[in-house]
C-alpha cells in the first residue's frame, strides 16, 4: 500500500529531470498541509498533476475563464469554507466515508514554477514545496480572496515550510 497521500500523475516527463524525488517532495509538502488541518495522511488522498504550461493554460481556460498559463491550480472535493473572513477552515467531516478520502486535484506547471524560481532566486524544490502546501491548503478551505484570509494562510503556509527547514516564501 502506498503511504503517501499523493497520487502523483507525471503528465510532463521533464518533471523527473528537475525534481527526480517529486513524489517524496509532494508527499512532504501535502503532509505538512494536512497537518493544519489535523488530518493524518492515511486518510486522504489528493491527486496531483505534474504538467506543463500548455496544460495548465487549458485548464485554467477551462475552470478559470484565464487562458493563461499559471503555477498551480486546485479542485477542491469539498466546500470548507470558514463561517467569517480571517477564520481557519473547519476540518472535513471524514466519518462517514472510506479511507482514503479524496480531497481533490492539485495541477502545477514546471515551466512556470521554473520561471519564478528562477527570478526570485529560489531552488525550484523549494518553490515547488511551497506551491503544493499552497494548493493542499487550498483543497482544506483556505484561501486569499481577502487580507484577513491571505494573512491566515500565508502564516499557515509560513510556519509548515519553516518546520521543513524552507525559508520564509513571503519574505
Amino acid at each position: 500500500m502506498n503511504d503517501s497521500p499523493v497520487e502523483l500523475v507525471i503528465e510532463e516527463p521533464a518533471w523527473l529531470q528537475a525534481i527526480p524525488d517529486l513524489q517524496d517532495l509532494a508527499t512532504t509538502a501535502a503532509t505538512a498541509g494536512l497537518a493544519a488541518a489535523k488530518l493524518a495522511p492515511n486518510d486522504v488522498s489528493i491527486a496531483l498533476l505534474a504538467c506543463d504550461d500548455a496544460r495548465i493554460a487549458e485548464l485554467n481556460g477551462e475552470f478559470r475563464d484565464k487562458s493563461a498559463a499559471t503555477n498551480v491550480l486546485s479542485w477542491p472535493a469539498f466546500d470548507l469554507a470558514p463561517d467569517a473572513t480571517g477564520q481557519a477552515p473547519p476540518a472535513p467531516d471524514l466519518a462517514h466515508w472510506p479511507r482514503p478520502v479524496p480531497l481533490g486535484d492539485i495541477a502545477i506547471a514546471l515551466q512556470t514554477c521554473t520561471r519564478e524560481a528562477t527570478e526570485a532566486g529560489l531552488p525550484l524544490k523549494n518553490h515547488c514545496m511551497h506551491l503544493i502546501l499552497h494548493g493542499t491548503l487550498h483543497l482544506l478551505g483556505y484561501d486569499h480572496q481577502t487580507v484577513p484570509d491571505a494573512e491566515l494562510m500565508e502564516g499557515t503556509e509560513r510556519q509548515a515550510l519553516a518546520r521543513l527547514g524552507v525559508p520564509d516564501p513571503y519574505a
